[in-house]
């Protein structure tokens, strides 16, 4: 039976950038569940996945655009260094938390500080980024 549309699958992955560096992979935990065509995965791995059957494995190649998608300039947020609560310091690459539009927490990172401001970026850290995984389909449904 091959994976399709609406299906429920299972897969184990292994996430790598183009420098061979892994940057997350399921092959030392349970595997990684979804459905087909939801919405929920990245656009190139969820079309990866397409007529697999249980026992396939592949290794794609998926380019921002259908990952994380590109960089954008809209997601650098400057913040005034005098609207920077008093208990956080920032540091370049921290990681810090912001509330989204929706009410949902929202990661950025500190990319720049100057006297004036301090720049975040709220872009995916994969953003911007082609990416290759490993995918072995280990159930359907």
């Amino acid at each position: 039976m091959q994976a399709k549309k609406g299906d429920a699958v299972e897969v184990h992955y292994t996430g790598k950038l183009e420098d061979g560096s892994v940057f997350d992979s399921s092959v030392s935990r349970a595997p990684l569940g979804f459905t087909l065509g939801d919405g929920n995965m990245i656009k190139g791995f969820d079309s990866a996945v397409y007529d697999m059957v249980i026992g396939d494995k592949k290794t794609v190649r998926i380019v921002a655009a259908e990952a994380y998608g590109e960089r954008r300039q809209d997601m650098m947020i400057e913040v005034p260094v005098k609207e920077v609560p008093a208990d956080i310091k920032p540091e370049l690459g921290m990681v810090l938390q912001l509330q989204g539009g929706n009410g949902q927490p929202m990661p950025v990172t500190v990319v720049d500080i100057d006297e004036t401001k301090i720049t975040l970026d709220a872009n995916h850290e994969l953003a911007g980024k082609d990416l290759i995984f490993d995918i072995e389909l280990v159930k359907i449904g």
